[in-house]
């Protein structure tokens, strides 16, 4: 189920994707319902592609968020990530993972963890398992990635356009 939930830089909550075209997804706000394209410039992250570091080895996000709605019984978070300082914020987060690496996950990764984790659970997603149907979705974020890149890859089909060109017109071509 995470596969097709997404989280797009600079736009708050989660979406739902719901369609491709051909430069774009149409996503669907798990916040409001409403649905929205997204082009190759915005920065899109399937929560499938997301770990959180431990001491041990990295553990994926559909394993701490099944930690924490087993923690909670499916239900919103207990703790108000607004107002807990930093030191509640970890003793919460060590309450149901206690082996996370403590100097490279952040208080601030800590909440967007809990705010992800209650915007699913009031959208009613409380299936947290990466499910093979949906295997494409993140291989088109990847595809909106390497659109972005395609300005670059243009250029140099053009240089190599005008030396093919050029050696066409005897411009620098030997004469034999």
């Amino acid at each position: 189920m995470l596969k097709n939930i997404l989280a797009i830089t600079g736009k708050p909550g989660l979406f739902k994707l719901v369609s491709r075209g051909n430069n774009t997804l149409i996503v669907e706000s798990l916040l409001d319902g409403k649905r929205i394209p997204t082009f190759a410039r915005d920065k899109i992250i399937s929560l499938a592609d997301v770990s959180m570091f431990t001491l041990d080895e990295d553990i994926t996000l559909n394993e701490v968020l099944t930690k924490l709605g087993e923690k909670e019984g499916l239900k919103p978070a207990s703790i108000d990530v607004k107002s807990a300082d930093n030191e509640a914020l970890r003793t919460y987060f060590a309450s149901f993972l206690p082996n996370f690496d403590r100097e490279r996950v952040y208080p601030s990764d800590i909440r967007k963890l809990i705010q992800w984790y209650n915007v699913l659970v009031n959208a009613g997603i409380t299936d947290f398992s990466l499910e093979e149907e949906d295997a494409d979705a993140p291989k088109e974020v990847v595809e909106k990635k390497e659109a972005v890149k395609k300005p670059v890859a243009k250029a140099q089909v053009k240089t190599q356009k005008s030396a093919v060109s050029a050696t066409k017109t005897g411009v620098g071509a030997k004469k034999g």
